[in-house]
């Protein structure tokens, strides 16, 4: 059985190794950064993203993927503190420059675009290094400016949110964003439960409502439940369900309005948690129930899990179930809102 280190999103960031686990994923040689391709406009940027890692393994090329499966969007991940209030790729990569900024530009280039991610589950995060809601949003503000960056996800996870402080000094600066880019849209993601989120993500959710933070989609992560084989499409629905309602409480929506606010990210195969599996028809069932209600986002982690295992093959380079390369990118593709 594959091993999976029980963390959500389970990755490693192996920084000494970042620049030779990105080169798969390159399509063209780092330049001054491309506005977004028009193509890619047809769709609200961020709503069917799966998320890309450059920082280990041999992440997939993104031309290649998007020629093999139609998908336009990525979610690149991740955008992290360097030990203060300033973003770096992982921490330790520039800002632009190098693999990240020309896998971008080659999305672009082929008629995609991006939306970056900053957080996850591990590493030194902005959100908590950055001591101010200004000086976070100013850190927000570079990531936004260097790549014309039409979206934003912000994946709020471990200490992050679980701190009072850093769950409102997030959305204040997110406040901030939204006020200050007209367009932007911002996406928050976090975990949840089998039937919503927890108390920390009805939290944030609350101190979102109370700043007046318009946010685009509150998105969360229905899985690693640690509750065994569970049905993950049904416990999906039931989590976003639950989203959905408590959206709908703190800003006072119509349930098909909040529907429309909310959305998910699910893991692709075998997840962090014993005996947890996200099939490839749990997930074209998902998206069917997303099409169904119009949800403001979906995606997966990861593209770079998207393929059957091979022998020595990592399991964060593989999906740990019986598939063909890109089916879950085949499925989310097919997802308009």
């Amino acid at each position: 059985m594959l091993f999976f280190p029980h963390n959500r999103r389970g990755r490693i960031a192996l920084a000494a190794t970042a620049g030779l686990a990105a080169a798969a994923a390159l399509g063209s040689t780092a330049q001054a950064n491309p506005a977004p391709a028009q193509a890619a406009a047809a769709l609200p940027s961020g709503i069917a993203a799966p998320y890309l890692y450059l920082g280990w393994g041999t992440p997939p090329s993104a031309t290649s993927v998007m020629s093999a499966t139609g998908i336009k969007q990525f979610t690149m991940a991740f955008m992290l503190s360097d030990g203060g209030c300033n973003p770096k790729w992982d921490g330790s990569r520039g800002l632009t420059g190098g693999t990240d900024q020309s896998t971008i530009n080659a999305i672009r280039g082929a008629g995609g675009d991006v939306t970056i991610s900053f957080g996850g589950w591990s590493g030194n995060k902005l959100e908590e290094k950055c001591t101010s809601a200004s000086a976070l949003a100013g850190a927000y503000q570079k990531v936004i400016t260097a790549y014309k960056l039409k979206s934003i996800d912000i994946d709020i996870e471990a200490s992050a949110v679980e701190n009072a402080t850093v769950r409102k000094r997030t959305v204040d600066a997110l406040k901030i964003i939204k006020t200050n880019n007209s367009g932007v849209k911002v996406y928050l993601t976090f975990g949840t439960t089998p039937t919503g989120p927890d108390a920390n993500g009805n939290d944030l959710i609350k101190k979102g409502a109370a700043a007046g933070l318009d946010a685009d989609g509150w998105a969360v992560m229905p899985f690693d439940y640690d509750q065994g084989a569970v049905d993950m499409a049904a416990t999906t629905k039931s989590a976003v369900d639950g989203l959905k309602n408590s959206v709908a409480s703190a800003y006072g929506l119509s349930s098909d309005a909040a529907y429309r606010k909310v959305g998910f990210s699910s893991m692709n195969g075998i997840t962090d948690s014993a005996g947890e599996k996200v099939t490839l028809a749990n997930f074209k069932s998902m998206v069917s129930y997303a099409t169904s209600h119009h949800l403001a986002r979906v995606s997966f982690w990861s593209v770079n899990r998207d393929r059957k295992c091979g022998s020595g093959t990592d399991p964060d380079a593989c999906s740990g179930i019986t598939q063909n390369s890109w089916d879950f990118t085949k499925a989310l593709a097919a997802y308009t809102g």
